[in-house]
């Protein structure tokens, strides 16, 4: 009679466990969807609102959807604001820091992983502080180097600062600790340099956290304003995030259909790049923490 009673109510413990976990899964995918929701929200009224007519906006600043839909935003930033020349500037100043990075961070990245000199730990701890020291401390001493050198109102003044960066320095030497020495020493064996082992060993294997590396510096170079402002001393060398704020706001007010729209102009080549490079993105993350 025991026996029976245990066979019958020995389902019940799983039942209520499977209850359990399925209720749990339930929280957390309600928690997600709503912070998903409230995410979005802004970039949705955002988009919306960039093609509402300036006085629809003021009259109804809170509504959604646009009664009077127009494009006179965007054909006013293409044609009157000549966001053609902001997006160049953008474009370029953008690439090459970027690609800088990419090239810097990774050999310094390399040398503080893989090599042996004296100071190479001494050379790490100064970028981990560096890491520490907030911008704005050195801005001001930075601004005055450029201009000594004669690089203001230009391409190299924009961008020779931002060449290289203590973060992607240190990702990429975390990430770079974890390739194993025996193929690097079995290269050296082959008769290698160490710039041939660098280009086509180190590099290849090094795809995840270049991704994150390129994602993070683009990110930081495109929305820039503070450096540009200060630099750029005409329209010919503004970026977009200058143009947005100086081309955006008039005499008297602001023109928030002009915000709204160039807005969306300065953020969808992120999202887009970030789409494209999430997968990476998020792996080189992981495994750079992991070292």
């Amino acid at each position: 009679m025991t026996a029976t009673l245990t066979r019958e109510r020995a389902p019940a413990v799983p039942q209520a466990a499977k209850k359990t976990t399925k209720r749990r899964h339930g929280y957390v995918y309600v928690s997600l969807v709503v912070a998903g929701v409230a995410t979005v929200m802004p970039f949705v009224w955002m988009l919306l609102g960039s093609v509402k007519p300036e006085g629809e906006i003021l009259a109804d600043p809170g509504g959604w959807l646009p009664h009077s839909p127009t494009l006179d935003n965007y054909r006013e930033w293409f044609t009157t604001l000549r966001i053609g020349t902001f997006f160049r500037n953008s474009v370029i100043v953008a690439v090459v820091t970027v690609l800088g990075n990419l090239l810097f961070c990774s050999m310094v990245g390399y040398a503080l992983a893989k090599l042996e000199f004296r100071g190479k730990r001494i050379l790490f701890a100064l970028v981990m502080v560096t890491l520490m020291v907030p911008g704005v401390v050195t801005f001001v001493p930075l601004f005055v180097v450029v201009a000594k050198l004669h690089l203001i109102n230009t391409y190299a003044g924009l961008i020779l600062p931002f060449l290289t960066s203590p973060l992607g320095v240190f990702l990429m030497r975390q990430f770079m600790r974890g390739i194993p020495d025996e193929l690097i020493e079995a290269a050296r064996i082959d008769g290698a340099g160490e710039f041939r082992i660098f280009a086509r060993i180190v590099l290849p294997l090094s795809g995840p956290p270049l991704a994150t590396l390129g994602i993070l510096t683009f990110l930081a170079s495109w929305n820039n304003f503070l450096w540009p402002l200060v630099v750029a001393q005409n329209q010919d060398r503004y970026t977009l995030p200058v143009a947005l704020s100086l081309y955006s706001t008039g005499e008297q007010a602001t023109n928030y259909g002009l915000l709204l729209a160039g807005s969306v102009m300065v953020i969808t080549p992120i999202l887009a790049a970030f789409i494209a490079l999430q997968r990476w993105f998020v792996q080189g993350v992981a495994t750079a923490g992991l070292k």
